[in-house]
């Protein structure tokens, strides 16, 4: 039943919790894609989350969810729409 996924890994998307020191963006949570790593991690941390643990995104609004973008500046990021859209 599984063989299919566990061919290309299981993924859920998720949240860190943001704990005492993080940044107004990042007050409450840090979402993430894919696999918790330290990846996923380091990119939190430099978006200002000081990471307390993990938990499921919130849904309600007065929740500051910051984001670990696959980015890491506006530059690599219009570089790399400029790159799809040549294709």
């Amino acid at each position: 039943m599984f063989s299919d996924h566990s061919k290309l890994g299981i993924y859920a998307d998720g949240c860190y919790i943001c704990g005492s020191g993080s940044s107004s963006n990042c007050r409450d949570y840090c979402s993430y894609s894919g696999s918790d790593t330290s990846e996923s991690r380091k990119k939190c941390e430099k978006s200002g989350c000081k990471i307390g643990g993990t938990a499921s995104c919130p849904s309600a609004v007065n929740y500051k969810v910051c984001s670990a973008s696959i980015f890491d500046s506006p530059i690599d990021k219009k570089s790399y729409l400029a790159s799809l859209l040549a294709k």
